[in-house]
């Protein structure tokens, strides 16, 4: 009998599915097989590869197999698979793309299959894929095609470069593709050029500078340049913009500049100089509304571009009082920006209003589904924003198939939701979640996540069943490829031991930041070893001169009271530079809880460090990778374990 399906998420359950899966493909394959037959008996000549429609990959891969003319078997793959893809089936043309068909190709195909490849991998998100396809072109490579072509070529590209890490080949495709394409968006060239540039390091940057061949690419090398002096205000920068503009006035940059640096030159002029700051100072709330605020007004005072005879800044204490109402009152004064609310529920009373005459900059995020009006802006310690980072590490190292570990309400099912989500654009799946309570027997859960109790009652079914004693060793399940663990650090002290106790010792460990206190504890922390997580540059980040002058004089200030400081601190930032992302796509800011970005709703969201625990202590992790186009060729080469 198949077994149920309970609410423990029990996924890929091979009872399950398998059957069915196996019939259906079994089935694929057989009605594949009979067609490549029928037409090699038939003879080739039967077959119009010109009008020939495969429904699958595999179809048109058996019928290549059987025409002997390579050049034509290529030539209709290359047909089937931009069939595929106008219907939205990238992985068949993917399938196709990589086959060993297109072994040697001639120039004509060559350039052919790179474009085709190019559309899919971007479409799939396949860096793998767009690794070894940018190894094979030159940033003038979609030069090669028709000029009607030339525009949606260069493009794809360019974002091929991307997907492939490569920025700066990025940013050199579409320079060549302004001087090109002269019917081309110049505005919209501009502001990816500028953000390709911004991604480039500053040794690749500095290797090419001096090798840049033609004004427009010495021109933007330079520009990309003077604007990574290290600390320059708001206004420097705006001066750095204007004296390029002076000394490369035929650029197409100096009449268009990026749309970023257009914001940034005016942004001194725009900046909110009457702000509010709207915090819990009373109440259960309080010590979160005042690490806020400390952390708001040390950056104030540490950023030397404040104006302080102009900017004004005052708190007022939200804990008692109607945030309608008292935003009204702060409306009727005049105040350029109010920063908060904190409390979840005073910020989803302003959803009801279509837009904000003054704008806000809430500390929280409303509730999913719901709309934010025009004027309202959300930023906060998001652990929706961890959960995908941790499933967007998992797919970057290659790990598909997960179990997790997470507590159960209210907070647990949002995280659930971003984690899954992620997963799933990743082609990843979770294989168990466990949801549970702090008073929950953690060696029971563990048991559970692991199949050991699953194994355990076979080998009791076993003996119930044959009525003799059945020698047992528990077992515990294979298909999984490592484990994310969601617990705060008394918790996960426990549950990380358990995994060893129950097999799952070689099983890699994610979390996101409340596995960690924030403060050095090595002799309680080394039940923590080798475990992975994600966590805020305040708290990460080995060099960092803001942190050290704040514990100089506030050395209270740690653990997670020090990642709501650094909240505060970075609400000062933004509260400058609220226009730039909203309106430039792409720009980001680095700031004490991670690289900022703003989606279309107005919603900050951060990308945070990543750490090893290593004896007791975090370690700090590099970033990721992508691997080069000669280490995928030797993984595709491996041999393969049946």
């Amino acid at each position: 009998m198949m077994p149920p399906i309970t609410r423990r998420h029990k996924r890929n359950n091979p009872e399950y599915c398998e059957p069915a899966m196996t019939r259906y493909r079994l089935n694929l394959r057989i009605t594949a097989l009979m067609m490549a037959l029928a037409l090699l008996f038939a003879g080739c000549a039967s077959v119009n590869l010109e009008s020939h429609v495969a429904e699958s990959a595999n179809e048109a891969l058996d019928v290549a197999a059987i025409v002997s003319d390579r050049r034509e078997a290529q030539a209709y793959l290359l047909r089937a698979a931009d069939r595929f893809q106008s219907q939205n089936q990238h992985r068949d043309a993917r399938t196709l793309l990589q086959s060993d068909q297109f072994d040697s190709p001639d120039d004509e195909t060559a350039n052919q299959l790179a474009l085709l490849s190019m559309a899919s991998a971007t479409a799939l998100d396949d860096a793998r894929w767009a690794a070894e396809v940018a190894s094979r072109i030159e940033p003038d490579f979609f030069l090669n095609f028709e000029p009607g072509l030339i525009n949606r070529a260069g493009r794809l590209q360019e974002q091929t470069y991307v997907l492939a890490d490569d920025n700066l080949a990025a940013a050199v495709t579409l320079i060549l593709l302004a001087e090109a394409d002269t019917d081309a968006d110049t505005q919209s060239l501009h502001d990816a050029i500028w953000q390709n540039l911004k991604k480039t390091s500053d040794s690749e940057l500095a290797d090419v500078e001096g090798r840049a061949i033609g004004y427009q690419a010495q021109g933007w090398l330079e520009l990309a340049g003077i604007l990574r002096e290290p600390d320059a205000s708001l206004d420097e920068q705006g001066r750095m913009i204007r004296s390029w503009q002076n000394n490369w006035p035929d650029h197409p940059a100096a009449s268009m500049p990026p749309a970023e640096l257009q914001l940034i030159a005016s942004l001194a002029e725009t900046r909110p100089e009457r702000i509010t700051l709207a915090v819990p100072l009373s109440g259960p709330l309080s010590s979160a509304g005042a690490a806020i605020r400390d952390g708001f007004f040390a950056a104030y005072y540490e950023d030397d571009s404040a104006d302080r005879s102009k900017i004004s800044v005052r708190v007022v204490d939200t804990s008692d009082r109607s945030f309608p109402q008292l935003y009204r009152e702060l409306a009727d004064e005049n105040q350029d920006l109010i920063v908060g609310p904190l409390e979840k529920d005073a910020l989803a009373t302003l959803s009801d209003m279509e837009s904000l005459p003054v704008p806000v900059l809430g500390l929280n995020y409303l509730p999913s589904n719901t709309e934010a009006p025009s004027g309202l802006y959300q930023f906060g310690l998001s652990a929706e924003d961890e959960a995908r980072q941790i499933a967007d590490r998992l797919a970057a190292e290659g790990i598909n198939q997960i179990l997790v570990l997470i507590p159960a309400g209210e907070w647990g099912d949002r995280l659930e939701g971003a984690l899954l989500q992620r997963l799933e654009q990743k082609e990843g799946v979770a294989l168990d979640i466990e949801r549970y309570f702090r008073e929950d027997n953690l060696r029971a859960v563990t048991a559970d996540l692991l199949g050991i109790t699953v194994s355990r009652n076979r080998a009791i079914d076993v003996e119930r069943t044959a009525g003799i004693d059945v020698e047992f060793e528990p077992r515990r399940r294979q298909d999984a490829d490592g484990i994310v663990m969601v617990a705060e650090p008394t918790v996960a002290r426990q549950f990380k031991p358990l995994f060893a106790f129950y097999f799952g010792g070689d099983l890699p460990v994610y979390s996101p930041s409340m596995v960690y206190e924030g403060n050095p504890d090595p002799s309680r922390d080394r039940d923590l070893n080798d475990v992975i997580f994600t966590d805020t540059p305040w708290i990460l980040e080995e060099d960092n001169q803001f942190r050290a002058v704040v514990k100089d004089v506030m050395p209270d200030i740690k653990g997670q009271l020090g990642r709501l400081f650094a909240m505060g601190a970075d609400a000062w930032q933004l509260s400058k530079r609220l226009p730039l992302l909203q309106h430039v796509d792409g720009a980001t800011i680095d700031g004490q809880t991670g690289e900022m970005a703003m989606t279309p709703d107005g919603s900050i969201h951060r990308e945070q460090l990543w750490a090893r625990f290593r004896n007791g202590t975090p370690e700090r992790l590099p970033e990721l990778e992508e691997p080069t186009a000669s280490e995928v060729q030797e993984i595709d080469e491996l041999p393969r374990q049946e």
